[in-house]
Parts: C-alpha cells; sequence; structure tokens
C-alpha cells in the first residue's frame, strides 16, 4: 500500500477549510489503493500489470444546495482549489430538499473493524499470481477434449478508505481481495464450445486451488459440446448459483429506495406484503466475516448492520441511503455507497438468499422436461412492471436428469410470478457478492425453435 499523504486530522482540516468558504457542511472520502494483475494463454504470459494510485471526493453543501468535486492531486495548491470549486458550483447547484450529511444519532459508533476480517494481511506477490494462473491453466489444458485457450487470469488488489464530515465522524479502513479464472474451449471450428471457472475471496488462503478451478472448467466446457436447439414450452426451470444470484439481484433493485421514491418500481406498494413463497429469506449483511462487500459503516458515515429484506417470504425494508430515506419520510438503512466523484446512492452489500433443506438433486428429481440454466447472456428487465427476459444457455432435463447441452434460448416471465414460484436447494455458497444457492422456478416461458 503506498503510503497516505491524506492522514485523517489533513481530510479534517480540509473540511474546516471548506466551511470557512463558506460551505455549511461538508464529507470526503479519500480511497487509496494497489492492484495488481495477470493474464496468461496458452501458457505464455501476456499481461503484467501493477497500478497504484488516490483519490479524493470533497462535497460540500450550502442550504439545499450541494456539489461534488474530486481530484488525485492532494497538493496544498489543489486542495485549495478543490474547495473553491466545490463551494463555487454548490452557490449554483439546484436545490434538493433531500440532501444532508448525518445528524450525529444516525451515525456509527462502537464498531469492531478487525473483527469483520476485510484485509489480508501482507501482499500477494506476482510471482505466485503467475503460479496461480499457470496451474489453472494447465489443468484445464491437460484435460482430453480441450483444444484450445482463451487464457488464465489472476488479481489481487487492497484499498484503504477514509471517511470524514463536519459532522464529527472520521474513520479508515483497509479492505483486500483476489480472483482466479479461466476460460477454454472443446471442438472445432462451428461446434466449438467455451465456458469457464472462477473463484474469488478477500484472503487469498480462502480461494480454490487454482487446478481444480481449471479441471472444473474444462469439464463443463465438455460438456456443452452438441448443443442442441429446444421447441418453445412453459416449463420449470433450475438456475445454477452461478446465475441465480441474479435474482436476489433483480430483487435489490425493484426495493431501492431511490426507485421507490421516484415511484418506478413494479414492489412500489409491496411493502409488508408476501412477495415470495413463506420458506424464503433474503439478507443483506454488511458485518459478514471476511465478505466480498463487507464494510463497517455506509458512505455516509451511518450505522450499518445484517438485514433481513425479506423474512419469510416478506418484504421487511427499503434499501436507503439518507437522501432516499428522507423522501419516503424514513430512516436510513446504512445503505450508502459511492465513489469518490459521485454522491452518495443506495447499493447493497453481501445479499444472499438464505438456503432451503432441498438437495439440488431432489430439486431436479422430479421434473420430467425443464431446463437447467448455467449461463444468461442480455438483459431485458423492466423494473417499472416486472417483465422478464433473459438469453440463456445451460442443459435439457429429462425426467429428473441433465439429458444434453441447449443453446439459443430465451426465458420469460414476470418478477412477481417469478419470486413465488421459487423453491431453494441448500447448496449456497459465498463467491460473488451476491449470491443464491440453486433455485427452481415453475411455469417460465421458454423461447426455442
Amino acid at each position: 500500500m503506498p503510503k497516505t499523504d491524506m492522514s485523517p486530522d489533513r481530510i479534517l482540516d480540509l473540511l474546516a477549510r471548506a466551511k470557512k468558504a463558506g460551505a455549511d457542511d461538508a464529507d470526503a472520502v479519500y480511497v487509496e489503493g494497489t492492484s495488481l494483475s495477470i493474464s496468461q494463454r496458452l501458457g505464455k504470459l501476456e499481461k503484467l500489470e501493477r497500478s497504484e494510485g488516490a483519490d479524493l471526493g470533497l462535497r460540500v453543501l450550502i442550504g439545499k444546495q450541494q456539489a461534488v468535486v474530486s481530484s488525485s492531486d492532494t497538493s496544498d495548491d489543489a486542495l485549495n482549489e478543490l474547495v473553491e470549486r466545490a463551494v463555487a458550483m454548490a452557490q449554483n447547484a439546484p436545490e434538493d430538499p433531500f440532501c444532508g450529511i448525518a445528524d450525529s444519532s444516525e451515525l456509527a459508533t462502537g464498531f469492531d473493524i478487525d473483527a469483520l476480517e476485510l484485509c489480508e494481511p501482507g501482499e500477494v506477490t506476482q510471482d505466485q499470481m503467475i503460479a496461480w494462473a499457470s496451474a489453472c491453466e494447465d489443468a484445464a489444458r491437460s484435460v482430453e477434449g480441450i483444444t484450445n485457450s482463451e487464457g488464465s487470469d489472476a488479481g489481487w488488489g487492497r484499498h484503504q478508505i477514509t471517511l470524514a464530515a463536519t459532522n464529527g465522524f472520521v474513520s479508515t479502513y483497509q479492505s483486500s481481495g483476489c480472483h482466479i479464472s479461466v476460460a477454454v474451449l472443446a471442438g472445432t471450428g462451428t461446434g466449438m464450445e467455451r465456458d469457464y471457472d472462477y473463484d474469488s475471496a478477500v484472503f487469498s488462503t480462502d480461494l480454490r486451488d487454482p487446478a481444480e478451478i481449471g479441471r472444473s472448467a474444462a469439464a463443463k466446457t465438455l460438456r456443452r459440446l452438441n448443443p442442441r436447439k429446444v421447441k418453445s414450452a412453459q416449463l420449470p426451470l433450475i438456475f445454477d448459483p452461478r446465475v441465480s444470484g441474479s435474482i436476489a439481484g433483480h430483487l435489490s433493485s425493484a426495493i431501492n429506495g431511490a426507485a421507490i421514491a421516484r415511484g418506478t418500481s413494479f414492489l412500489l406498494k409491496a411493502m409488508g406484503t408476501e412477495i415470495f413463497a413463506p420458506e424464503i429469506t433474503i439478507v443483506d449483511d454488511p458485518h459478514r466475516r471476511r465478505g466480498m462487500r463487507s464494510k463497517p459503516f455506509d458512505a455516509e458515515g451511518v450505522a450499518n448492520g445484517k438485514r433481513n429484506l425479506v423474512e419469510n417470504g416478506v418484504l421487511q425494508s427499503w434499501i436507503m441511503d439518507l437522501r432516499s430515506a428522507r423522501q419516503l419520510g424514513l430512516k436510513s438503512t446504512g445503505h450508502a455507497a459511492r465513489g469518490a466523484g459521485s454522491l452518495p446512492g443506495p447499493s447493497t452489500t453481501n445479499l444472499y438468499m438464505e438456503p432451503g433443506t432441498i438437495a439440488p438433486k431432489d430439486l431436479i428429481g422430479d421434473i420430467k422436461q425443464g431446463l437447467y440454466i448455467t449461463e444468461m447472456m442480455g438483459s431485458s428487465v423492466n423494473g417499472v412492471t416486472g417483465d422478464y427476459s433473459r438469453g440463456a444457455s445451460g442443459y435439457w432435463i429429462e425426467n429428473g436428469e441433465l439429458a444434453y447441452p441447449v443453446s439459443e434460448i430465451t426465458v420469460a416471465g414476470n418478477l412477481k410470478d417469478m419470486f413465488r414460484a421459487i423453491t431453494v436447494a441448500n447448496d449456497l455458497t459465498f463467491k460473488y457478492g451476491t449470491n443464491a444457492p440453486t433455485l427452481r422456478i415453475d411455469g417460465m416461458t421458454v423461447a426455442g425453435q
């Protein structure tokens, strides 16, 4: 991690300068990071990149007017110019009756950053990452039937985030993350197919074995050879964990406080009603240990914590930052996120659908004809009506077994109906920022031949 030249005291001094220049309130976020990425293809290193950088964002508020400016230059002259520009922009900005920083009673206090294990000690070296990528691609290419490779990638990064505001909040924490991926091909000519496998973690010691990832990618690719087309029909669909998290993601978009405040969500009137089957619970947990998106407080310094967005099928909460909460006459749920150059906005952290009690094989076992979806392409989801249509590929299910690969299909439905028809398996794993187990959704429309 490069040595910071923006200590918390220096950021607080910046905020004091902003108030002296005419701001009523101000906050600042400083993000400093180091990242390393490598890629190789057919055993040869194609990319080795290391980057180090920092960004400072300053938001000033004058009455109900606000403006945000950002800079990577943190010299004294640049900071003075940053303050001047921010104040001048705020003075000419339109009024926003809902803007403002947090009240002192809303601020996070007493949080234990160390308990979250957000950051791996030390750095992952380039030699380690080259070894990961080599082992991953070599294992995939060694499988009989694999004819080519799109390459293997590995990445690691660490960031330090400092947030301070004129309400007295100031805190700093670090986070890290790493990943390995590989994509390979099988077959020849127009009969070629590709697939991939991937893993990510906060600590490199939590990553799957690179060779296992490679062998898994090869097996997935070989299984996709000779895909068939299927006729259009209404069928039960199984969503593999690689794609099932997207269903939870569509929920998060529909209950985002900004969308609710604008009146542009198909779940606008759904608070307190049953929108999923009674066995479904969906959680957002910013304090999950070693979670990919864990953080001790939100981007406005507001206290956050584990929250059931859906409990026993019933919608319990919107996802809100301060602004959307004020619009709705509610309290922030601690979901603000922001970059150095942007205003805060509501966003989830570690979002997941709790597992059920049914094994995936039993979830499929009684399906006479259906589809097992492993990959989705494009997105046509209408946030106002809930209408859903996406390209997909996967496997045909015949008498409870995966029979053969299928491609060039579109699956469609309405998210209101889809939510209520979900059955969850028991195989939840945490691999992404948004996760779900294997899901079954009956009665969806499949458009094929």
